[in-house]
């Protein structure tokens, strides 16, 4: 039996496609193992939106090789949509798959003969704009990523997402729910709901036919999932009636994670974004007032061409002043074909290094105020399959990481605790109670 092998870098949209990519291996006869296993495929699945795709590519490539040296490697993803050429000179790479192939890949590996040259199968992306394709995640976590949408219609200046996944499009509402109780009868106890522009869920042939809304709605009466989060959607995407709904759900979480970018309205228009900060804040008033004990989450991007030494601290303080519980925290760096590459006024390296550190640290002060906030209350914890140092982890429904004493009988499984201190390494220690949680 032939083995492969997968890596992906990026989103959780990116590890649905890899799973569901997996399952198509499997069909066709494939073992998937381990990375480190010397598989005879190596299928490398790569993102555009993190520093450095290239040399990221070149070291995963150069490890596959390391573990099994006569291994075809084929490449897949955003980076191998904006930069197949580029990819095809990266030493051992045998082909590299645009986003209108990838989920042909079985059809293309019809021989495992390393060549002199990758083969390249790459279109433009106006191909797939009207092409939605499904996937989700099993069996790799706890947790499954369910992949509803695909594709933005945004135009932010500094983001190649649309040149490398193309428009808005969406599944059918239909078709979700009948993959999220599939999902369920598999024993996963929670989805994750994951897109490129989620909140614009929606679009099928470039018409508008459903609302991200009316798939909350109707995936809130599947039975057998616990938990469904919504990865990320845009604050000019959340609506109130969502939050309400969240807010009195049977199987929603309270947690939201939102992409900000920019606290300087200057910036968010620089940025093309379609909101400014004033919206954002209404957003969190709005989410903290119904729903006390939310986690919210921000994406956030430093050193934009314009950001000065003001920008950046009009946007700490508006974040240090925002009732948020973490943050992701972007460098910005220059992608081509974007307006933002074109633009005046960049930012050095280092302070564009030195804005990233601070907001890191302002992001560990904002995640454990949050933690501390937790504590002494009785939470459910999905426990995962994980161990380390004699540990296990879970997640509250409203994203406090948690351990435990690893025992096996609890994964998979939700377990009423007490959330009693923060540990040193930012995670909460529990103790279990018997006390059943109504939501």
């Amino acid at each position: 039996m032939k083995k492969v092998a997968f890596y992906t870098l990026g989103c959780k949209l990116n590890f649905s496609e890899t799973s569901t990519i997996g399952r198509l291996f499997t069909d066709a006869g494939y073992a998937v193992v381990d990375f480190t296993a010397g598989a005879d495929v190596y299928v490398i699945n790569t993102c555009s939106v993190t520093d450095h795709a290239d040399k990221k590519c070149r070291k995963v490539v150069k490890e596959a090789l390391k573990y099994s040296p006569s291994a075809y490697i084929t490449i897949v993803g955003c980076y191998a949509q904006l930069k197949p050429t580029e990819i095809a000179e990266i030493e051992g790479v045998d082909m590299v798959l645009g986003a209108a192939e990838k989920f042909r890949i079985v059809e293309f590996i019809t021989d495992l003969t390393k060549n002199p040259k990758a083969i390249v199968h790459q279109q433009n992306i106006e191909k797939v704009n009207h092409n939605f394709i499904a996937a989700y995640s099993i069996g790799d976590r706890t947790r499954t990523f369910l992949k509803v949408q695909d594709g933005c219609d945004y135009p932010c200046t500094y983001c190649t997402i649309p040149l490398a996944r193309g428009g808005s499009r969406s599944d059918t509402i239909e078709n979700v729910l009948n993959r999220a109780k599939q999902i369920a009868a598999s024993g996963v106890k929670e989805i994750v709901l994951t897109g490129v522009n989620l909140g614009d869920f929606g679009i099928r042939n470039g018409q508008r036919e459903d609302k991200f809304f009316d798939l909350v709605k109707a995936l809130d009466e599947v039975e057998g999932i616990e938990r469904i989060r919504i990865s990320s959607i845009e604050p000019n995407l959340l609506s109130d009636e969502i939050i309400r709904f969240v807010a009195g759900s049977k199987r929603f979480v309270p947690h939201f994670h939102i992409p900000l970018q920019s606290g300087s309205n200057k910036i968010l228009g620089l940025m093309r974004r379609r909101y400014q900060r004033e919206l954002y804040t209404e957003r969190v008033a709005t989410i903290k007032s119904l729903i006390p004990n939310c986690c919210i989450g921000v994406d956030v991007i430093v050193g934009f061409p314009g950001e000065t030494h003001e920008d950046f601290l009009d946007t700490y303080q508006f974040l240090n002043n925002l009732d948020i519980s973490y943050l992701h925290v972007f460098t910005y760096s220059e992608r081509e074909q974007t307006a933002a590459a074109q633009m005046k006024g960049s930012v050095t390296g280092s302070t564009r290094a030195d804005r990233n550190k601070m907001l890191h640290i302002l992001s560990e002060k904002k995640r454990r105020a949050f933690y501390d906030s937790q504590i002494g209350t009785i939470a459910e914890v999905l426990f995962e399959d994980d161990q380390k140092s004699g540990f296990m982890h879970g997640f509250t429904r409203n994203y406090v990481k948690v351990r435990a004493k690893y025992d096996p009988v609890m994964v998979n499984e939700i377990k009423s605790v007490n959330l009693v201190s923060v540990t040193a390494e930012g995670e909460v220690e529990v103790t279990e109670t018997e006390q059943v949680l109504a939501h």
